[in-house]
C-alpha cells in the first residue's frame, strides 16, 4: 500500500515523536554514542520547548523502558500526585466546587516530568545532565521554530493572558507572541536550566551526584521555592469562572519522588503488551485486546465497518471499567487480575452484538458494584456543546483550550528501549511562574470530588491519568516501543494501530497511515467530565459506505478531518537485527529517524 513515508530501517539505532527537531535530537545523542535513554531524556527536554502547547517542564511523564543490561522491563511513574492541602472539604465544601476546574492552580498536582527523566538518566543513562539538557537549552535560548498549533493555541487564550494572567502574557506574547515559521525563544526557561546545572555541578564531578544535586535544585531548592511563592501569593482565574490561589507547596514538592514499579502485560496472539498501572488508562488497552482475542479480528477488513464496529463495542465494555474501577492502587483496591482473566472476558464479550450500544455498562469483576453517574456526564457533555455553539464566555477563554501530549520512541544498537509519552504544563493551563518560564499541569482536574471513589481525590494519590506509553515483546523479547498523544483516544488509537501490524501484518507507517477512528461514549477525563453516548468520529478517508453501515448499527458515527485521527510513533527490533521506525504524518510535525 502507498504510505506517506517509508517505514525507516536500519541495525545502529531509531528515534520516532511527534516533532522532528525532537527526534533529530534522539539520533545525534546516538550518534555521539549515548543510549537509549540518554537520547530519550534529550528529545524529551528538547519537546518542551517546540511544543510548548503540549506539554512543559511543570508537566507528567510516565515512562516505559527496557533495560538490555538488566534484561527487564521498568515503569518509572512521572505523575505527581495531588498536594497535602488539596481535600473534597477543601474543593467541594469550602470552595463550593462540584468537579475540579480544568485549569488553574487548583488542578495542580506536583510536577513529576523533570524527576521522571533525571531517575532514567540516573539508573540507566550514560551521559551527564548538561549533556542532555544543552539540545533544550540552545532552543529556548536563540529561538526555535514554532508549528502553526503552537501560535493558534496562544491565540486562543490570549484575551485571558492580556485580562487575568499577566506572567503568562509577558512569557507568550511578547514582540506579538510566537508566529507561524518564525523563531520563537523562552530565554527565562533556559537560566532556569542554567541555574539548575550550575547547582549541579558545584556538587562535584561525579555524574549521578550531580543528576541528584539537580533533582535537589528542582524539588527541594530554587523551582520549588518560586511555585510554592507563587501558587499562595497569586489568585489565578479557571475555568469555575472565580480566581482562586494555588494548594501546592515546596514542601510537597520536597516529599516527592518518580517510582519504578513494574509494568503491567497482557499477551494478544503470543505479543506481550506492557503497560503503566491503573493510575493510567493504560489497562484499559490491555482489556480491549481481551475482550478482542475472542474475535478472528485478522478475517475482517482493516478499514471496513465490521472492524470498527467490534473494536469500538469493545472500547465501551474497557472503558466504562476504567471509569468504574481504576485509580491510584496505593489508595484503591483495583481487581485487575480479576478485570484481565479470561473468565470475566468470556463473560464480558459476550455484550458485543451486532448493533451499537447506547448504554454505559461497567462490569461487576469480583462481585463489585460499579459506581458512576453517568447521566450526569452526559448533561455536561451536553452543557459544553451547547455554551460553544451559542458564543457563550468560551472555554478557551478560560484556558481550556484543548492541550494534549507528545510521545518519544528510541531503541539503540544495544537494544535498549525507551517509550515515553510527557504531557501537561501546558502553556495554557496554568499562569506561568516568574522567573522560571513555564507552568503548572492540571492533571488532577481527573479526580472526583468523592473520596470513596476508586478515581476519588485524597491528598498525596496520583490522578488516574490519560498519559500511556506502550512495549511490546514478542516470543518474551522486546519487539516493539510505540504510543501516541491524545487524551481519551491514546488507548484507542494504539490497540487499532497493534491490531493492524498483529492481525493485518501491516508495518508500522502503514499501520499509522491507515484511517482510523475513535468514541467519545464514555465520561471523558478531561474537565467537564462529560460523555456523548454513542458518538463514533471516523477520519474522512473511510468509504461512505462504511460510516452509512454504521449508522444503521445504530452508531452515532460522523466524519472527521482526511488526516485528523492519531500522532503515533513506532520503533520495533526484529530478529535480524534490524530496527525499523515510523511516525504520523498527520498535522506535519511527527518523524521518525534513524540508520
Amino acid at each position: 500500500m502507498f504510505t506517506t513515508r517509508p517505514e525507516i530501517a536500519g541495525t545502529f539505532g531509531a528515534v520516532a515523536t511527534t516533532h522532528w527537531i525532537a527526534s533529530q535530537v534522539g539520533m545525534a545523542v546516538l550518534e555521539r554514542g549515548g543510549n537509549a535513554f540518554d537520547a530519550a531524556t534529550a528529545a524529551g527536554f528538547t519537546l518542551q520547548i517546540v511544543e510548548p502547547h503540549l506539554n512543559g517542564p511543570g508537566g507528567d511523564c510516565p515512562i516505559i523502558l527496557h533495560s538490555e543490561r538488566l534484561g527487564t522491563q521498568q515503569v518509572i511513574c512521572g505523575q505527581g500526585p495531588a498536594p497535602r492541602a488539596m481535600t473534597v472539604a477543601k474543593l467541594k465544601g469550602e470552595l463550593g466546587l462540584e468537579i475540579v476546574p480544568g485549569t488553574g492552580f487548583l488542578a495542580a498536582p506536583i510536577p513529576g516530568a523533570f524527576d521522571a527523566w533525571a531517575l532514567m538518566l540516573r539508573d540507566h543513562g550514560t551521559w551527564r545532565l548538561r549533556d542532555v539538557l544543552e539540545y533544550a537549552i540552545g532552543y529556548a535560548r536563540n529561538g526555535a521554530h514554532m508549528v502553526a498549533r503552537v501560535c493558534a493555541t496562544v491565540e486562543t487564550v490570549r484575551p485571558l493572558f492580556e485580562s487575568a494572567w499577566p506572567t503568562s502574557a509577558a512569557l507568550w506574547l511578547c514582540n506579538g507572541g510566537p508566529q507561524p515559521g518564525g523563531l520563537y525563544a523562552n530565554p527565562t526557561l533556559a537560566d532556569t536550566y542554567e541555574r539548575v546545572l550550575q547547582e549541579a555541578e558545584a556538587a562535584g564531578s561525579d555524574r549521578e551526584e550531580q543528576i541528584e544535586a539537580a533533582r535537589n535544585a528542582w524539588y527541594r531548592g530554587f523551582v520549588a521555592e518560586a511555585v510554592g511563592r507563587f501558587c499562595r501569593e497569586f489568585e489565578a482565574l479557571d475555568t469555575s469562572g472565580r480566581r482562586h490561589t494555588g494548594l501546592l507547596t515546596a514542601e510537597d514538592m520536597a516529599g516527592w519522588q518518580a517510582t519504578v514499579e513494574a509494568p503491567l502485560a497482557f499477551t494478544y496472539r503470543g505479543h506481550t503488551v506492557l503497560k503503566c498501572g491503573p493510575w493510567s488508562q493504560g489497562p484499559a488497552m490491555l482489556q480491549t485486546l481481551a475482550l478482542l482475542e475472542g474475535f478472528d479480528i485478522g478475517a475482517m477488513d482493516p478499514v471496513g465497518a465490521g472492524f470498527v464496529h467490534t473494536v469500538a463495542e469493545a472500547m465501551k465494555l474497557a472503558f466504562a471499567d476504567r471509569e468504574a474501577f481504576y485509580g491510584d492502587p496505593a489508595f484503591t483496591d483495583v481487581p485487575m487480575k480479576t478485570l484481565l482473566s479470561p473468565a470475566y472476558n468470556n463473560e464480558r464479550r459476550r455484550l458485543i452484538g451486532e448493533r451499537a450500544s447506547l448504554e454505559f455498562r461497567p462490569g461487576s469483576p469480583d462481585g463489585r458494584a460499579p459506581r458512576t453517574d453517568y447521566a450526569a456526564a452526559i448533561r455536561r457533555g451536553a452543557e459544553l456543546a451547547m455554551a460553544a455553539g451559542t458564543g457563550e464566555p468560551t472555554v478557551s477563554r478560560l484556558g481550556a483550550s484543548g492541550g494534549d501530549t507528545c510521545h518519544i520512541d528510541v531503541i539503540d544498537r544495544w537494544g535498549n528501549m525507551v517509550s515515553a509519552t510527557p504531557s501537561a504544563g501546558w502553556l495554557q493551563s496554568s499562569p506561568a511562574i516568574p522567573g522560571l518560564g513555564f507552568c503548572l499541569g492540571s492533571r488532577c482536574q481527573m479526580f472526583w470530588l468523592d473520596e470513596s471513589l476508586p478515581n476519588g481525590l485524597l491528598p498525596g494519590k496520583r490522578p488516574r491519568t490519560t498519559l500511556s506509553p506502550s512495549m511490546v515483546l514478542r516470543d518474551g523479547k522486546p519487539w516493539m516501543s510505540f504510543g501516541t498523544p491524545g487524551g481519551e483516544q491514546q488507548d484507542q488509537w494504539q490497540p487499532i494501530m497493534l491490531m493492524r501490524m498483529v492481525d493485518h501484518r501491516f508495518n508500522i507507517q502503514q499501520a499509522i497511515d491507515l484511517p482510523s477512528f475513535h468514541s467519545e461514549h464514555w465520561i471523558s477525563s478531561f474537565w467537564p467530565r462529560g460523555a456523548r453516548p454513542g458518538k463514533l468520529v471516523l477520519e474522512g478517508r473511510y468509504a461512505p459506505a462504511v460510516l452509512e453501515d454504521l449508522l444503521a448499527r445504530g452508531h452515532k458515527a460522523e466524519l472527521g478531518g482526511e488526516w485528523s485521527e492519531g500522532r503515533l510513533t513506532g520503533a520495533r527490533r526484529e530478529p535480524d537485527g534490524q530496527i525499523l521506525a515510523g511516525a504520523n504524518p498527520r498535522g506535519m510535525q511527527g518523524y521518525a529517524v534513524g540508520r
